[in-house]
């Protein structure tokens, strides 16, 4: 069952009273997106406090910048996909989100900032995390002088078996 996000009221920078949802579960109240914000050093206008408020009030997930426009869209924040795409890439460049690329043509942005890695599931086009056990990258190529790693990314992908 997918859930449906409460109805959202810009006029007071909050969900509409009484509006009853996912996010009311979660403990990510729209006074915690604000104050994560303002930490970061983003100002923390309505647009980027209803997109925070959809990206976080659900725990760790894995969305792509269309997944959260449609998501935006259902829950009536007036945006633009070209203000999401922005706003994730500033959350990214804050390091409020991380930036998963799977091929060439999928970003997913994540919720779990920490180090980890990622199995993607080529028949659902679902990023989910691997368990933290020992996965890692036993030997890297010399890295050119002047630069260090930042990060490695390992994502595995996954098809059903017999296909």
């Amino acid at each position: 069952m997918r859930a449906v996000l409460p109805p959202f009221d810009g006029s007071g920078l909050q969900p509409q009273a009484g509006a009853r949802g996912p996010y009311d579960l979660t403990g990510c109240p729209w006074h915690d997106v604000k104050s994560m914000l303002r930490s970061v050093g983003l100002r923390p206008t309505l647009q980027r406090m209803a997109l925070g408020w959809i990206l976080f009030g659900r725990g760790h997930r894995h969305l792509t910048a269309e997944m959260l426009y449609e998501e935006a869209t259902r829950a009536r924040v007036p945006v633009s996909l070209a203000t999401v795409y922005n706003t994730l890439h500033q959350f990214t460049e804050v390091s409020l989100l991380r930036q998963v690329a799977v091929d060439g043509s999928k970003t997913y942005f994540d919720t779990n900032v920490s180090d980890h890695h990622h199995f993607f599931i080529e028949d659902r086009n679902e990023l989910v995390d691997i368990p933290t056990v020992a996965t890692g990258v036993d030997s890297l190529p010399p890295v050119p002088e002047g630069y260090e790693i930042s990060r490695v990314d390992v994502v595995v992908r996954l098809k059903p078996k017999g296909t």
